[in-house]
C-alpha cells in the first residue's frame, strides 16, 4: 500500500507542480518561448483552456489557472487522505490542508530556483540555456525586493542568501501545527 501511495502521491505532486509553476510564471511575466515554458503550456492546457472560457481573467490574474491550481492541489490533498484511510473532517480542514500543501509547494520552489540561479552565476554567468532564464525571471522579482532594503556589498550580492533564510524560516513556521 506504502507503494501506491507513493505513486499516486508523486504523480499527483509533478502535475500540481506542473500547474504552480505556471501560475507562477505568469505572474512574473516570464517569457514562454523558453522550451521548458512551452512544456509546461502542453502538459496544463488540457485543463485551463476550458476553464478560460467560463472564468476570465480579472485585471492581470489568469483566475482559470489560479481555480485550476486549486483544483489539482485538492484532488491530491483528497487522494492522499483517501489511500490513508482517512477523512477530512468538513470543507475548511480540507481547504486549510490544500493551502498549506500550496504554500509549502511555492517556497520550496522558490528556495529550489533560487539555489539554481545562484549555482548557473558561478557556472555559466550570462549563459544560456533552456530554463535558466526562466529561473532569473522568476527570482529577479523577489531579489530586486530584497536588495532595496540591503543591496550589494560591492560587488558581492548577498540577496539571494536572505531570500533563502526567509523562505527557510516560512518553511519551518508552515509545519508548526
Amino acid at each position: 500500500m506504502n507503494a501506491i501511495i507513493y505513486l499516486v502521491d508523486t504523480l499527483l505532486w509533478l502535475l500540481t507542480l506542473a500547474f504552480v509553476l505556471r501560475l507562477l510564471l505568469q505572474l512574473v511575466r516570464a517569457n514562454f518561448r523558453d522550451p521548458l515554458a512551452d512544456a509546461l503550456l502542453r502538459v496544463t492546457n488540457w485543463l485551463i483552456l476550458p476553464m478560460r472560457r467560463v472564468l476570465p481573467p480579472i485585471r492581470q490574474v489568469d483566475t482559470a489557472t489560479v481555480v485550476a491550481v486549486f483544483l489539482v492541489a485538492a484532488a491530491r490533498t483528497l487522494a492522499l487522505f483517501a489511500l490513508r484511510g482517512l477523512a477530512p473532517v468538513d470543507a475548511a480542514s480540507m481547504v486549510g490542508a490544500t493551502a498549506v500543501s500550496l504554500a509549502d509547494m511555492i517556497l520550496r520552489i522558490y528556495l529550489f530556483a533560487l539555489l539554481l540561479y545562484w549555482l548557473t552565476g558561478f557556472v555559466a554567468p550570462g549563459g544560456y540555456g533552456p530554463g535558466i532564464g526562466l529561473v532569473g525571471q522568476l527570482c529577479e522579482p523577489l531579489l530586486r525586493r530584497i536588495r532595496r532594503w540591503i543591496p550589494p556589498i560591492g560587488q558581492v550580492d548577498f540577496s539571494i542568501l536572505w531570500a533563502s533564510i526567509a523562505i527557510g524560516a516560512l518553511l519551518i513556521l508552515l509545519a508548526q501545527p
